[in-house]
């Protein structure tokens, strides 16, 4: 009996009833001399089983086999896959608004909370965290802490938000001072600052 190759399955029976080995087989064609598309496959799901969703571009190209052509053809349908065919569990930041829906926690704090949105390249939510605690009146922040979270999550893009307990949203000259150097950073890192927001109890506004 003849042994089915896999895109013959797929369409014969759909996706379903594809191994995960054999759907790699087909994102990954044929294979060449060296190695079979059926090795690459077993080392790319081997991968995978190991690092999930956080494989990188150079952990694929490092598998024998895998040129810089298939690997970034893998990582983009991978990463496409992420955002559009994964349920939707994190919401999409699309203006000043859908962002300080994310930042309520801070409204009533009594001293300043810095706090880190970071966002993929769908501008969806991955994390949102609060990187520094200042005094009443001050905040200490910091470059390196705000990106070092950022590169963590691969993000695309962060926004920045902090607020004043004082109850007006006006930037101080040391806020003004602080997006300035946070947008410098991310321009060299790669990793756009969208905007800087203070809150207030009932207010907010974006720098």
């Amino acid at each position: 009996m003849t042994t089915m190759m896999p895109r013959e399955k797929l369409v014969k029976f759909g996706p379903a009833h594809l191994t995960d080995e054999e759907l790699l087989r087909i994102l990954i064609g044929s294979g060449n001399k060296q190695v079979s598309a059926h090795d690459i496959a077993r080392q790319v799901l081997k991968l995978l089983k190991e690092k999930g969703s956080s494989v990188t571009y150079g952990e694929l190209s490092s598998i024998k086999g895998m040129g810089a052509a298939k690997t970034s053809e893998v990582v983009a349908l991978f990463e496409l896959g992420r955002r559009y065919l994964m349920p939707a569990e994190s919401p999409v930041i699309s203006c000043t608004d859908d962002a300080v829906a994310q930042l309520g926690a801070i409204r009533n704090k009594k001293q300043e909370h810095f706090v880190l949105l970071t966002l993929d390249g769908a501008n969806r939510l991955i994390s949102n965290t609060t990187i520094f605690q200042g005094t009443l009146n001050q905040s200490l922040v910091h470059p390196r802490e705000i990106f070092a979270k950022a590169l963590e999550d691969r993000a695309a893009s962060i926004i920045v938000a902090h607020n004043h307990p004082s109850g007006t949203a006006q930037p101080s000259a040391e806020d003004l001072e602080t997006t300035a150097k946070l947008k410098e950073a991310g321009e060299l890192l790669g990793i756009k600052v969208l905007e800087h927001i203070i809150v207030t109890k009932f207010d907010h506004l974006s720098i």
